[in-house]
């Protein structure tokens, strides 16, 4: 081998080797691209799962908010799997076997005789009489209606000319000519009660009246007359909204409704001894203070709102079962150790309301509250990474001095119970009416509606309340309304 072949070769190494090099250099390139594509596409993939996550866990939480808002929005949904039957249980928990006689009526209207028939219906034999038994059988007939006429007496002062003209104290109008022919007072307040308190459609309340009564009135009539039944009202509702500022307690919530088919909302409140609803274009501190007013010092039973924090002049109770049913949500939905922090939450509030129907008094009572504020006060302090759980503890820590009012004040609840049950009427009326078509009736609404939960709360008879407003155009007597706290 020559010396320029030996020198060659090296050469011809390094190039190969080069060669080599770069061919590994661009397979590795395209591996590289390749990963960072597959990258890409992983990245893009994960995005759009992300987004499809955020827009399910949207959806489940309208969906959770929609069905607070359906007519049975207080039904748990989950019954139970294997329920006891219902009606007597055999063997030893039947209870006393034993039977007694209905009472015989009071009063008996008609009496019908039944007798025998002349022969046996089976073999024609002649068929003796034994005895008399009684059935009773109570029927609705329509209602006697009665047409009442006032012959008004007209006259004028002699010495100034004056007209004068005579009132007796059953009439609620002075209306005379075409407008002299009016519903009763009674007929009115019967109309609204079946109307505001029981739901009906004015439409039906008025095919109610016709069937029952007799009475031929038009929806729209009825209408005008639950108009000027909640005028006359108008003062009571004002003694009804000044009882409520003079409440040790008001429990206070708000629902969605319609007025003329635009978005309003559906306040109620409810006092030691007066409920008021009050319908409002809004969902903020002015609108509830417009009721309530800005300086009320009582205790509010509310939900964590932030527009009722506004109050400060009151105490606050912030409603544990709306934080119960919060925290168990997020315990179905956490994955791993999620739920710990809500479970740590649920376990405080429960051991309050141990306590709470444990009865306790004095310093006993004292100690345990001491006890449970500083188990809040430590759950406060959490610092979590879970989102749901920090929203969860900054919504504790801004409610924190609010939880055990019920334990520290005498007759306070731990919930807003009595509000959220106020609603539930309302609710149901929403439903069959889809709310007011202008804001007129929803006034009338709001009025009429305050009237029949209030005497409901005192167990006064809504018709004669109602009835008494018309006659004498005032505070009814059947009501007890004290004034404001001094």
């Amino acid at each position: 081998m020559t010396s320029s072949s030996l020198h060659r070769c090296p050469e011809a190494s390094r190039r190969s080797e080069v060669d080599r090099l770069r061919a590994e250099n661009a397979r590795l390139r395209a591996e590289l691209d390749q990963a960072r594509a597959d990258a890409a596409a992983r990245g893009a993939e994960v995005d759009r799962l992300q987004a499809r996550v955020r827009e399910f866990a949207t959806a489940l939480e309208e969906a959770r908010r929609a069905a607070k808002r359906q007519a049975a929005p207080f039904s748990r949904n989950k019954p139970k799997a294997h329920p006891r039957p219902g009606g007597r249980k055999p063997g030893a928990a039947y209870g006393t076997k034993a039977h007694r006689l209905p009472p015989a009526p009071e009063r008996v209207d008609e009496v019908v005789d039944v007798p025998l028939p002349g022969s046996c219906p089976r073999c024609g034999g002649e068929v003796v009489v034994d005895a008399v038994a009684w059935q009773f059988q109570e029927e609705l007939v329509p209602v006697l209606t009665r047409m009442r006429r006032y012959d008004l007496h007209l006259g004028h002062c002699a010495a100034c000319k004056r007209a004068v003209r005579a009132r007796h104290p059953e009439q609620t109008s002075d209306a005379l000519g075409a407008a002299g022919v009016m519903l009763g007072p009674r007929v009115v307040a019967l109309a609204a009660w079946l109307h505001v308190g029981l739901g009906v459609p004015v439409a039906k309340v008025a095919m109610i009246l016709r069937e029952l009564g007799g009475m031929s009135v038009t929806p729209g009539g009825l209408q005008q007359a639950l108009h000027r039944l909640a005028g006359d009202a108008a003062s009571t509702q004002q003694a009804l909204r000044a009882a409520l500022r003079g409440s040790t307690a008001v429990a206070a919530d708000e629902t969605g409704w319609r007025v003329g088919g635009q978005r309003a909302w559906l306040w109620a409140y409810v006092g030691d001894h007066a409920s008021v609803y009050d319908i409002a274009p809004g969902r903020g501190y002015d609108e509830a203070a417009a009721v309530l007013g800005g300086d009320f010092c009582g205790v509010l039973e509310r939900d964590g709102w932030a527009p009722y924090r506004k109050f400060t002049h009151a105490a606050h109770q912030s409603c544990l079962a709306h934080l119960l049913r919060r925290a168990t949500g997020m315990i179905e939905d956490a994955l791993a150790g999620q739920a710990k922090v809500p479970h740590a939450l649920r376990r405080i509030l429960n051991d309050a309301l141990t306590v709470r129907d444990a009865g306790l008094k004095g310093e006993e009572a004292a100690r345990e509250v001491a006890r449970l504020g500083a188990r809040i006060e430590a759950f406060c302090r959490r610092a979590p990474r879970y989102a749901p759980n920090r929203r969860l503890v900054a919504h504790v820590r801004r409610e924190a001095p609010h939880l055990l009012t019920f334990l520290r004040v005498d007759g306070v609840q731990a919930t807003n119970w009595e509000a959220e049950q106020a609603l539930r009427a309302m609710v149901c009326n929403r439903k069959q009416w889809g709310g007011n078509k202008a804001w007129a009736g929803a006034r009338t609404t709001a009025v009429l509606g305050s009237v029949l939960r209030t005497s409901a709360q005192q167990h006064a008879d809504p018709i004669g309340v109602l009835a008494g407003i018309q006659h004498h155009g005032r505070v009814a007597c059947q009501l007890v309304l004290p004034g404001p706290a001094p």
